[in-house]
């Protein structure tokens, strides 16, 4: 229904999806047993859930070829609502508020500040999440709006790290065929993006015709594997040459105190995008842990097709990969290679972590530059944390020299 509906505008379509929820649980609630309806939406909302957090954070930015340093004082407020389940149906309804405290010395993408460095945290409303869910007999069905994270978040995420976060409307079935293989699918009409909810230098959604495919079989305890594949096509903005098909596997091992990850893909152009183009990826980390530290070294590579276009990532929480500079959120056209080393441990409820990055292009093997990442995360209450975070981006033959400090607060009841 709403792919008939998009041209009457992105605010009708989700209206008729924010309507469909509503009359799918009255139509869930009318077959209950003793068909009151009345009861059935009043235990639903008896038995739901709400939480309320907040995130407040200020994050500085120094970057070499802008004249002015950003200074983001901005907060999020973030209230989310299960309701109890009817018929094995729940509906789930969150929502976020996202405000500038102080004066906006950066520029959020929407604000008109383009003398200062992006800071990709535009102020409004959204509504974050709407869907209706089935749950019975170990099938998940979801329909709406949602959150979907796959695996680690490197192909699919939700860029949970911006105040604004990124989410799907979108159908999702989830099941397991027999006990050591689970199934996910899901398509994909609408992505709703970190710019949101108005867009600005940016869209704040990309119209899609996606899907999105994962099968996970646990060998045993130790060891698994996955395979995926995500077939991308999004018809407006800068979407458009982002329209990619993706297969691929990934292991995963564990050997004591030793655990091994190791992910290979291929990638074309699909769908609307302009391209005509081949690349691979690879990626292979190791990580020991003698408590309490933990060591990590690994290498990943996002491959170029003889330097034309390079493989790509658009709906990853990218924020976690190449460096939180940010400096690679798109990959150059002759593709990265990343290779890093990690520490993380703990003093007392402190936890610590540093990572240092060393990048070159996969075509013509150019040093493009280094980064390194530390950040301390302490619990203050069952409630809140504090965390601290620091990247600061070397440049070589990319980009230009970035410093970025952030200080979080977060509190969530």
């Amino acid at each position: 229904m709403s792919l008939g509906v998009r041209a009457w505008g992105k605010h009708m379509v989700f209206d008729l999806r924010i309507t469909g929820l509503a009359a799918a649980l009255a139509l869930t609630a009318s077959h209950t047993a003793n068909g009151d309806i009345t009861e059935a939406l009043s235990s639903a909302a008896k038995d739901g859930t709400a939480k309320f957090g907040v995130r407040y954070r200020v994050e500085a930015v120094d970057q070499d070829g802008i004249a002015e340093d950003a200074l983001a004082s901005t907060a999020k407020t973030r209230f989310t609502w299960t309701s109890g389940s009817v018929n094995n149906f729940t509906v789930g309804l969150e929502t976020d508020y996202v405000l500038a405290i102080g004066d906006d010395q950066y520029n959020s993408t929407d604000n008109g500040r383009t003398a200062f460095p992006v800071v990709a945290d535009p102020e409004g409303f959204d509504v974050n999440q709407a869907f209706l869910k089935y749950n019975a007999s170990g099938v998940t069905a979801t329909f709406g709006r949602q959150r979907i994270l796959h695996q680690g978040q490197r192909f699919v995420g939700g860029v949970g790290w911006r105040q604004n976060e990124q989410t799907y409307d979108a159908f999702r079935l989830q099941f397991k065929p027999v006990e050591a293989l689970s199934v996910d699918y899901s398509f994909v009409f609408n992505v709703n993006r970190i710019f949101g909810p108005d867009g600005g230098a940016q869209p704040a959604e990309w119209d899609s015709e996606s899907h999105f495919f994962l099968a996970k079989y646990a060998i045993n305890k130790q060891h698994s594997l996955t395979g995926f594949a995500y077939l991308l096509d999004f018809s407006n903005g800068n979407g458009i040459p982002n329209s990619t098909s993706t297969y691929g596997l990934d292991y995963a091992g564990v050997f004591g105190a030793f655990k091994l990850d190791a992910s290979y893909a291929s990638q074309s152009d699909y769908g609307d995008s302009p391209l005509d183009y081949s690349a691979d990826y690879y990626a292979v980390s190791a990580s020991y842990n003698v408590k309490p530290v933990n060591f990590t070294v690994g290498y990943e590579v996002l491959g170029s097709d003889d330097g034309v276009a390079a493989f790509r990532t658009p709906l990853a929480t990218l924020h976690k990969f190449q460096g939180w500079a940010d400096k690679f959120l798109g990959t150059p056209a002759a593709g990265i290679e990343d290779l890093y080393v990690g520490v993380a441990g703990a003093v007392g409820k402190l936890k610590l972590a540093a990572t240092f990055h060393d990048y070159t292009s996969n075509e013509g093997s150019d040093d493009l530059g280094s980064e390194i990442n530390i950040v301390a995360t302490l619990p203050l209450h069952k409630t809140t944390s504090l965390q601290l975070k620091f990247a600061d981006y070397s440049a070589d033959n990319h980009a230009t020299d970035t410093t970025k400090i952030w200080a979080t607060l977060n509190f969530a009841i």
